[in-house]
């Protein structure tokens, strides 16, 4: 028996696939910090937990393959306060903000067709799109640019018959980089001029450090033609929760949407219960998180900025930022620090950047570092950081040489 070509082409996640080294660090007695995972460590909302506990019913039944009116009905709500106004039936609830995009992949693509995407993008969209064997086509992004789009031109010398989507995410990860309003009119002018989706993965716009608000592409005026995918995981550190939502005001991807909703019968109930409550919390709760990532945010770059050799540029909202190190191999590195290196029986797990990106060779010498810790451990973690890297660097010729 064989296994598929498909299973054998799915990437692992750049996120967990050092996760077995972790776990031996650990099994030594070695405390790991996890840079590497976008796992807020603030608490989860108080009345999420209150919600579960009060929850009771004779029969846990299925519920509608679309999520709960109630829960959409909620979610509308919530974009009121950017002004978007959206009906329930705009609105499906996912398993996760995952399974949304991969319900847009499924829905508009066939066999391969292809997606512009902009790299470093969120590493899970490779698999998403192998596993429906449509294909990634890459612009690169610079972080001297900000990772900004400073050539629009480059998106349509990509475009092909094939081409069905452009792909965003803003605010980004593992960037960090929130697009400006112009930057999304001139994605969508380029969609509209090729008859092309564009999604977008608005899954942090709560997280935004910026002077100017974010820009959904909600806002623009061509509901036909926009699809928005979102999530309760990091607003409302909910990760485990796996309750997303996929949003369209296009009648016919909706409902081809819901037939793929149909497919796996529906989100899971107590947790869709829960989201309710928690979208139904005051806006003024969100401004408290996003003050905490940003006071982490400066920490994160002041302590990496001060680094001879270390590039990076300033996240505008997320919370992650992508650092180019004085490495040859980053996967190496990040593995090392975890099977080499610890100080007082301590370790910081990163995640390495290649696999945040389409285009070969491109990552090695990048790693993506979330920075969800409270103060006093980010800091011990980015210290131990940067005393592995130097430690590394000393020895990564020799530990290349070995390995050939």
């Amino acid at each position: 028996m064989k296994i598929s070509k498909r299973g054998q082409l799915m990437p692992s996640s750049p996120i967990r696939k050092l996760t077995p080294y972790a776990d031996a660090a650990k099994a030594k007695g070695i405390q790991v910090f996890h840079l590497n995972i976008g796992q807020p460590d603030i608490e989860t909302p108080k009345i999420m937990w209150d919600t579960i506990k009060n929850f009771s019913t004779p029969v846990l039944e299925y519920g509608p393959s679309n999520g709960f009116l109630s829960l959409r009905e909620a979610v509308c709500q919530y974009f009121q306060n950017y002004k978007i106004n959206l009906n329930p039936s705009d609105i499906c609830i996912t398993i996760g903000g995952s399974e949304a995009i991969m319900f847009a992949i499924d829905s508009i693509c066939d066999p391969d067709d292809e997606i512009i995407v902009f790299e470093p993008f969120y590493a899970n969209y490779d698999g998403y799109a192998l596993s429906a064997n449509v294909k990634l086509v890459p612009i690169t992004l610079k972080a001297e640019n900000g990772f900004h789009i400073s050539d629009f031109d480059a998106i349509e010398e990509k475009i092909s018959p094939k081409t069905k989507a452009i792909l965003i995410g803003s605010p980004n990860n593992p960037t960090g980089t929130i697009l400006k309003e112009e930057e999304v009119r001139k994605i969508h002018a380029i969609a509209k001029k090729h008859d092309l989706y564009l999604i977008a993965d608005e899954v942090y716009k709560e997280f935004n450090f910026t002077p100017y608000p974010h820009f959904s592409v909600l806002q623009l005026d061509d509901p036909e033609r926009v699809i928005v995918i979102d999530s309760v995981s990091k607003r409302f550190s909910a990760c485990g929760a796996r309750i997303g939502t996929f949003i369209t005001k296009n009648e016919e991807v909706m409902k081809t949407i819901n037939k793929f909703a149909m497919a796996r019968l529906c989100p899971p109930t107590i947790e869709q219960v829960a989201a309710e409550a928690a979208y139904k919390l005051p806006f003024s709760y969100y401004q408290t998180i996003v003050d905490e990532y940003q006071k982490r945010r400066d920490i994160c770059y002041d302590i990496l900025a001060s680094v001879d050799d270390i590039v990076l540029k300033k996240p505008e909202g997320a919370f992650y930022l992508v650092v180019k190190l004085p490495v040859q191999n980053s996967d190496l590195f990040a593995q090392w620090m975890l099977s080499d290196f610890n100080k007082n029986n301590k370790t910081t797990m990163v995640a390495p950047a290649s696999g945040f990106y389409k285009s070969p060779n491109l990552g090695f010498d990048e790693v993506r570092i979330a920075y969800v810790l409270k103060e006093e451990k980010l800091r011990e973690a980015l210290d131990l950081f940067i005393e592995g890297l130097n430690k590394y660097r000393k020895i990564e010729d020799k530990l290349i040489k070995s390995l050939v």
